[in-house]
């Protein structure tokens, strides 16, 4: 699985011009699932969005997580992140995962932040969704569950 977390100060995500989710101070986190991802990888992705140490103390250090802070996560599923984009123009696809699985990993992903206490909103697997964001810092960090970035 691959994720982009970005530190925000509030995010919100639309869908026909409806508000589906929204927090305040937090994370904005994009999620996507490739073709050998499993539960495993969800967890791993999901341990280090919530223990990940992107928060400032009170010395303004990084050095608090999501979880020490109170904060929330914005989770929104975004299959182009597995885009490939070596060769030609336009990205190729094939390595994201069939949208059952994807959602199915999505939503375990959310599903074990909140076990963690954190509040969880989230977008709308498949739809086209407006995503706002104030990022504070800014802070913007790359996971993948298969490699080191």
């Amino acid at each position: 699985m691959r994720a982009v977390i970005q530190r925000v100060k509030s995010s919100s995500v639309v869908v026909s011009n409806q508000e589906v989710g929204a927090i305040g101070e937090g994370m904005m986190v994009l999620v996507g699932a490739g073709q050998e991802d499993t539960e495993s990888d969800a967890d791993y992705i999901a341990k280090k969005i919530v223990d990940l140490r992107i928060f400032e103390d009170s010395e303004g250090k990084m050095n608090l997580s999501v979880e020490d802070t109170g904060g929330s996560v914005l989770l929104v599923s975004q299959f182009t992140l597995y885009g490939d984009c070596r060769k030609g123009r336009r990205p190729s696809f094939v390595q994201a995962l069939e949208p059952d699985e994807a959602k199915r990993l999505v939503d375990y992903v959310a599903k074990r932040i909140s076990e963690r206490g954190i509040q969880v909103r989230t977008g709308v697997f498949g739809a086209d969704m407006k995503v706002e964001l104030v990022n504070d810092g800014p802070v913007t960090l790359l996971l993948d569950s298969k490699r080191l970035l």
